[in-house]
């Protein structure tokens, strides 16, 4: 059965993907649709490194920019929206390109992993949260690692959104994430996802990181928080991103200012790990040297492999 060929661009943080995506999307008549859980944001630019207008070159973005700090996006809701835009695109007669580091979206994609009829029990997430309030995530950490050892391998002490995620998929289904995501492994992939990841040597992708935060910092990333915190007066779960939650912390008077980018820097060089672990379990990835290759070269190999 012929299925419509897609791409997937995805790697660590600041890794050069976005860089990357646009001079091959301008090359082959692409367009790109973000897999990123931040960029998802509104009012996020800065933290998220989101991409200007200047920097799309005019190449069109599905997926970033369009849902409000306070709301609720979920891995179902991106598989549905990305799959919206992908037919699109092919129908536009353009290429999707997925670009990003959100390794559960991603696996929601070329796996196709179905969490859509798991109902979630409200009271159950409130219940969660004030335990976490209450007796510190690192219990809930300890319970989601009893119920998927898997699953917890791949996310950070601090990730309250995942860990919480792991204890509600258990509740809701008996079976845990692990288990669910084997059994929706079964359906039929709709794409051919044509699968590429982003290598650096760690010490010039570290430098990468800190050089980013730096940057990100002079862009007025203080000054970012600090006004979705006022305006939506309460921790929106998007606030636990990285980079957000550390300046919220600065802004409380819990931190320096220098601790607080010191935190951001070691939180995103371990989160580059994860992310690097989480890709390399992905069989089909074609790993490019991104520290050592050219952009056109990387184009090339990406054309090469596409029309194979």
């Amino acid at each position: 059965m012929h299925k419509e060929k897609v791409i997937v661009i995805c790697g660590p943080t600041a890794s050069g993907k976005t860089k990357l995506s646009i001079e091959l999307a301008k090359k082959i008549d692409g367009e790109i649709i973000s897999c990123d859980s931040m960029q998802i944001y509104k009012e996020m630019d800065i933290g998220t490194a989101k991409p200007t207008k200047q920097e799309m070159q005019g190449i069109k973005h599905y997926l970033i920019d369009f849902v409000s700090p306070d709301e609720r996006y979920s891995v179902a809701n991106y598989k549905r929206d990305a799959k919206k835009a992908i037919k699109e695109i092919i129908q536009k007669g353009k290429v999707p390109i997925i670009v990003g580091g959100t390794g559960l979206y991603i696996d929601s994609l070329i796996y196709e992993i179905n969490y859509d009829n798991i109902e979630f029990d409200e009271q159950y997430r409130k219940h969660l949260e004030e335990r976490a309030k209450k007796e510190g995530i690192e219990k809930l950490y300890e319970e989601a690692k009893k119920i998927d050892e898997e699953a917890i391998k791949k996310i950070s002490i601090n990730d309250k959104k995942r860990i919480i995620r792991i204890l509600e998929i258990y509740n809701a289904t008996g079976k845990n994430k692990t288990e669910n995501e084997k059994k929706s492994r079964e359906k039929e992939v709709e794409y051919d996802y044509k699968v590429f990841a982003l290598l650096w040597d760690r010490e010039k992708l570290y430098d990468r990181i800190n050089k980013r935060v730096d940057i990100m910092i002079k862009q007025g990333l203080i000054e970012e928080v600090k006004e979705i915190y006022n305006k939506y007066k309460k921790f929106p779960t998007a606030m636990q991103g990285l980079g957000y939650k550390e300046v919220v912390e600065y802004l409380e008077g819990n931190t320096t200012k220098e601790e607080m980018i010191n935190k951001i820097k070691q939180e995103t060089r371990r989160y580059s790990k994860r992310q690097l672990t989480w890709f390399r379990k992905n069989k089909q990835t074609i790993w490019i040297n991104a520290g050592e290759e050219k952009t056109q070269n990387m184009i090339n190999l990406i054309i090469t492999e596409f029309n194979k």
